[in-house]
């Protein structure tokens, strides 16, 4: 099957990215340094085309009941136009269908971002959801729309030079906010640890307002600077560090499920019977080597696994994210095999770094 290409595919042949298979999707890897592209972010301004994720929207006047069903986290808390929410879509046995931000717009009017992987199984779903428990919710997978993450120190600066008519409408933006300015969806989200925009937009322009951040000094960058900068910032990728046989409560996300609230979401029996089994921490290799997912953890309390692991542009040593038995705790020192070789890492409370900061 031939790969899926985003509306800004042609803009980064040009450019000379190295492309790869991505989910599906034909994406850059990288523009040239991994490396500077990630140092660009934490010191100044890049871009990501994310436009393989799907925004879906959320319409009729079901849309909150339904998510009341669908979601672990309780969308009660979105009051405020605007206001957005991090949270897991469970199966039935408590596993991680996918994790996904939902945005409150209006009373009859959600829209929710889904990971790119899962996006045709997340759509399936919702629609089974609504289908069997009779909410009337019209789901509509927004394949006309781009996103581009704008992300960095300066990256809102940078934006609105490109777009100075949107300032007013989103200076003033908390983080986890986004606002409508006529056809830009701007979001005061991202996937860094640093501070920034993801915004949506209509497919055709996307092209466009690449050229003028890239004009405005906003570096390009790729899928393998992106997955450095997630990790120091202690953000969990779905695949990864969470699937639909790992259940939220063992996958660091136990923040992002709501139990208090008396609602039946589909999931909450099996995490109120079974509740956490293990722990997710962070990891910073003390020997010479590089962290990888898959690698064995051993701790006095049993073994592990590293479910992401890189070498850290930031911090300059290898760091990991770990499923651990929970008796493992932050200070202690673990070993983990590297190629068939004990190597010390010390557990570390995460994030790794965050805003530009070292915070190890």
């Amino acid at each position: 099957m031939p790969l899926k290409r985003t509306p800004l595919y042609d803009t980064h042949a040009a450019a000379g990215a190295k492309l790869v298979d991505f989910g599906g999707w034909e994406m850059p890897l990288n523009y040239g340094s991994q490396i500077e592209e990630h140092h660009a972010v934490r010191r100044d301004a890049g871009m990501f085309d994310v436009s393989h994720m799907r925004p879906v929207d959320l319409e009729g006047a079901d849309t909150r009941p339904f998510l009341r069903a669908l979601i672990a986290n309780n969308v009660d808390k979105l009051t405020q136009p605007g206001k957005a929410l991090y949270t897991c879509m469970l199966n039935e046995a408590g596993g991680v269908i996918d994790d996904l931000i939902l945005y409150f717009m209006r009373e009859d009017w959600f829209r929710v971002v889904v990971n790119a992987s899962t996006a045709d199984k997340d759509i399936a779903w919702m629609r089974q959801v609504a289908v069997e428990r009779r909410f009337s919710v019209r789901i509509t997978a927004r394949a006309d729309l781009a996103i581009i993450a704008v992300q960095g120190p300066n990256a809102r600066a940078k934006f609105w030079q490109t777009r100075p008519s949107t300032r007013d409408a989103t200076e003033k933006l908390s983080a986890f906010f986004a606002a409508e300015v006529g056809d830009l969806f701007i979001a005061r989200t991202g996937y860094t640890g640093e501070d920034g925009f993801e915004i949506i937009l209509p497919a055709q322009n996307a092209a466009q307002l690449w050229s003028e951040l890239k004009a405005a000094g906003v570096a390009e960058a790729g899928l393998g600077a992106r997955d450095t900068l997630r990790l120091e910032a202690g953000m969990n990728l779905y695949g990864n560090d969470m699937d639909e046989v790992v259940s939220p409560l063992d996958a660091g996300l136990a923040w992002t499920i709501d139990l208090k609230a008396a609602r039946d979401f589909i999931g909450r029996d099996a995490l109120e019977r079974d509740g956490a089994r293990m722990a997710l921490v962070g990891l910073k290799l003390l020997d010479r080597g590089v962290l990888r997912s898959h690698q064995k953890v051993v701790t006095a309390a049993g073994e592990g696994e590293v479910t992401s692991g890189t070498f850290s542009p930031t911090l300059q040593t290898s760091i990991a994210m770990a499923r651990v038995p929970r008796d493992v705790k932050v200070g202690d020192t673990v070993q983990v095999d590297v190629r068939g070789k004990l190597l010390s890492a010390q557990v570390v409370k995460m994030p790794f770094v965050r805003n530009g900061k070292a915070l190890i």
